[in-house]
């Protein structure tokens, strides 16, 4: 167990996380960058494909960001035909998210390759690992 009293499990302990986040991203970052997009893209699109139909405020909100922060890779992921906004039928001022077909494929894509590096490290890791890792993440996931 580290003991992150000491400066040495400290550094081992964030070593492990930022290579193991860089490990994480590699590849869809290579995906992103060939069209011309950034992580703050992958995010977007993410979210919008786990919840279909999402409004800009709901985005905001999921992403922890400020309007004027999302409005121009909105605007990119829609210009290039990824993400679409469309009226709500309950409201007609409100516009709704959705990802395009080819917007959702894109999606796929980027999370296909991340899925497969995590089936990996996973079977090597170990249930009670995995258990770990979740328990970790779901807490550092949670802001005080």
């Amino acid at each position: 167990m580290l003991d992150l009293k000491h400066c040495a499990s400290q550094q081992a302990a964030m070593q492990a996380f930022f290579f193991g986040y860089q490990a994480f991203t590699a590849k869809a970052d290579e995906m992103l960058e060939r069209r011309g997009l950034s992580r703050v893209h992958q995010r977007i699109v993410f979210f919008i494909a786990l919840h279909p139909h999402l409004s800009v405020t709901q985005l905001l909100a999921l992403l922890g960001v400020s309007k004027q922060a999302l409005n121009m890779p909105l605007r990119q992921l829609q210009e290039m035909h990824l993400v679409s906004s469309v009226a709500s039928q309950a409201d007609k001022r409100k516009r709704l998210l959705e990802l395009t077909e080819d917007g959702a494929r894109f999606e796929q894509a980027l999370r296909r390759e991340q899925v497969k590096l995590l089936e990996r490290v996973f079977a090597q890791a170990g249930e009670a690992a995995v258990d770990g890792w979740l328990t970790v993440n779901k807490a550092l996931a949670e802001r005080p």
